[in-house]
């Protein structure tokens, strides 16, 4: 497709961020407060916590720009680059640009826009995991483009899709999860349902920015039969199937890592898109979660945990980070009686030792994976559920979780994992989606709406603010 001038794009992105909305309300909730409910946060707070998290979000930056330019990540207690393969494929920066554009941190994004478009080649011989550079570079790129204007980050997003084209040629059209950016070579016939439907948002927006309909379909392709391998009885998906065969190979039902994005994009291909097939399998799927998954302990507490998808039956009380997100989704999708009450649980899950671990037993509240590796799934779905309500109490569970994650995990460079939340050992890491989930959705909670119109756009699972191409044909 011919791309419009520069002055149109920048033209399109002041009216994009542009106040659309008034400042949220201070309403009051509908449901009844929480024993130890924190003090409200009024819009002036409000607005210094969105300083503070600039503020912090820069620190992490100059961190990252004085130790580990050039590299994919920065380890922040030896104050060194990490790069995830033989060759680095600058994920911090890609995954950083759209936050500090949206923060108004002119200079860090100035910085990294020069460093992808100077040094960022796809033209490696690195067999790399399509699903993780997928959601983070190539969503990326998009979202930058999509903000900047500057059509080089097009180019770049246009040519790591086609290096990625390969990993749909399996007898299914399932993905492989490895390819070769430089050969085409697949590898990994053994996926998930997350690595295989969690694509059409990133290959479907460079198709319909690029005019190219082969991003589309072969995304849209790999969704739907995912979802036409769902079981009949439940509507579940499993936790592993073989790409090449179709068969599960681990029936395990749940919304957790491996699982999760793949319900995201169901009703997500729907908001970006308009595709009617997209709202149909959400529709043909949601209520199996809930009906399956959803478990209610002790005195009402809503959790989401697993069971076999064949039959329902609950196998584990099992929840943590990554299932952090299903009030957000929840909330997208109208539930927000269901998306308060698990919110709710995810609070009590933070508080059981001041930050949340990677997974606990809901029933028992003992955790079972103690690490916290600065996830962003919990902020997020305080962020969408303050947009829908206007709920302060929503900004207050805000405060608390990133007071809590500055003091436990910030240090002299930038802002370090934690090996295990009960003693608050910090391990040297932080990976690039603290720069682009983390901060820019704790940020986002703090803004006024008009900081980004939400409903003009769509976040991909690595918090990639999309919006419609125009002209481009949505479905």
């Amino acid at each position: 497709m011919t791309m419009k001038p520069l002055a149109a794009l920048c033209l399109a992105f002041s009216l994009w961020l542009a106040p659309h909305a008034a400042t949220a309300a201070t309403a009051t909730s509908a449901s009844p407060p929480a024993k130890n409910e924190a003090a409200p946060v009024t819009d002036a707070e409000a607005a210094r916590l969105a300083a503070r998290v600039k503020a912090e979000t820069r620190h992490a930056w100059r961190g990252y720009w004085r130790y580990a330019r050039g590299h994919d990540d920065l380890k922040p207690l030896s104050n060194a680059g990490r790069d995830w393969y033989a060759q680095s494929l600058l994920m911090t920066p890609v995954d950083a640009l759209d936050t500090l554009l949206l923060m108004g941190l002119d200079k860090e994004a100035a910085q990294a826009r020069e460093l992808i478009v100077s040094r960022l080649s796809f033209d490696r011989d690195l067999d790399v995991q399509n699903f993780e550079i997928t959601i983070r570079l190539l969503g990326g790129l998009l979202s930058g483009y999509q903000l900047s204007g500057d059509a080089r980050l097009l180019e770049l997003a246009e040519d790591l899709g086609r290096r990625l084209l390969p990993v749909f040629d399996s007898p299914t059209g399932l993905p492989y999860t490895h390819v070769n950016l430089r050969t085409g070579k697949t590898s990994g016939k053994v996926s998930n349902p997350a690595e295989t439907g969690t694509l059409l948002l990133e290959f479907g927006m460079l198709g319909k920015l690029t005019g190219k309909p082969e991003f589309y379909d072969k995304a849209k392709r790999a969704l739907v039969e995912t979802y036409e391998r769902r079981a009949r009885d439940t509507g579940l998906v499993g936790a592993a199937i073989d790409v090449e065969t179709g068969q599960w190979t681990d029936t395990d039902a749940h919304i957790g890592g491996g699982i999760d994005s793949y319900y995201e994009y169901l009703y997500k291909c729907w908001r970006l898109f308009g595709d009617a097939d997209c709202k149909r399998m959400w529709e043909g799927s949601i209520g199996g979660v809930n009906r399956y998954l959803a478990d209610e302990v002790r005195q009402g507490e809503l959790w989401y945990g697993h069971a076999d998808m064949r039959d329902g039956r609950r196998t584990r009380t099992r929840y943590g980070a990554l299932d952090a997100f299903m009030p957000a989704l929840l909330a997208l999708g109208g539930d927000l009686e269901r998306a308060r009450r698990l919110q709710d649980s995810g609070l009590k899950m933070w508080r059981l030792h001041g930050i949340e671990p990677e997974s606990l037993d809901y029933a028992k509240m003992e955790v079972l994976s103690p690490g916290y590796a600065l996830r962003p799934e919990i902020v997020e779905s305080a962020y969408y559920l303050h947009h829908y309500t206007g709920d302060a109490r929503y900004r207050a569970m805000g405060r608390e979780f990133f007071e809590d994650f500055v003091r436990h995990t910030r240090t002299r460079s930038g802002f370090a994992a934690l090996s295990d939340v009960r003693s608050k050992e910090k391990k040297d890491s932080m990976e690039s989606f603290v720069f682009a989930e983390t901060f820019k959705y704790f940020y986002l909670l703090f803004s006024p709406k008009g900081a980004l119109d939400f409903d003009a756009v769509t976040f991909n699972t690595e918090a990639h603010p999309l919006r419609p191409a125009p002209g481009a044909g949505n479905k």
